[in-house]
Parts: structure tokens; sequence; C-alpha cells
């Protein structure tokens, strides 16, 4: 696996030591955040607007996605690898809503189905929110 900074070298981004701390974030942590929970954790490396132009660049170069949560919030989470690059995004996995503890997890192992869509609609994005009780809240 590439390094933070050959990631984000290959990725054309300077390294900065936010963009560094926030990448490493992504790579270390499964269920995907808020802006507003980063501000919190990074306030003494960045302000808001630093945040929200780094969480841009990041999802325009294909390093991280966004997934609109049940209550409407956008978080972000690490992209495969493999499927994401600059400006183009094929994360067709179904996104977890936990109802109990509010964490919204990947699961790159479960597709989104197949849509038949009306002749003449073609379909760019792909996205899939399931609600229900995750595995840590089960017990």
């Amino acid at each position: 696996m590439e390094s933070v900074i050959e990631k984000l070298d290959a990725a054309g981004l300077r390294k900065t030591e936010i963009r560094i701390r926030l990448y490493e974030y992504f790579l270390k942590h499964k269920p995907a955040i808020s802006q507003p929970e980063l501000e919190k954790k990074y306030a003494k490396y960045a302000d808001r607007v630093t945040l929200y132009r780094v969480l841009s660049a990041f999802e325009e170069k294909g390093l991280i996605h966004k997934i609109i949560d049940m209550h409407g919030t956008a978080r972000y989470a690490l992209c495969n690898e493999h499927n994401c690059h600059d400006g183009h995004h094929h994360d067709e996995h179904v996104h977890f809503n936990c109802s109990n503890c509010d964490k919204v997890v990947c699961l790159e192992e479960v597709s989104i189905p197949s849509v038949k869509l009306p002749k003449n609609y073609k379909a760019v994005k792909y996205s899939l929110n399931i609600e229900g009780v995750c595995n840590d809240c089960k017990a």
C-alpha cells in the first residue's frame, strides 16, 4: 500500500499537515464521518473553511466519497483505491446507517442491485442507504 505522502502526491495534492492528518484518519477509521465531527477533532490544525476545502479536494481526486446519512448530513469515507480516481467515483456499494449509534459504514461487499430504468434514462450515480442496527449495537 502506498504511503499517505505517496497517495497525496499521486493525486496531485500538496502535502500539508492537515491533508496528511485527515488522510491518515480516513485510512484508520471505517465509519464515515461528518465535517462538524472533523472540525472538533482537528480544530487546532484547521478552521471550518480549510477542512471543507480539503474534503472537497479529496472527493474531487477520488480519495473519499460523500454519503448522505439518514438525517441528511453529509459524511465522508475512504474510497476503494481500485474503483475511484480523479473526478470519477465508482462507489456502487451499500451504505449502512445504524439507527442506534448513528454510525455510517460502507459495505463494499454488498453491491447495489441492478435497476432497469425507463427508455432514454441514464443513471450517472448510484446510492443505496440501508437503515438498521449495526453489529456493535445488536446485543
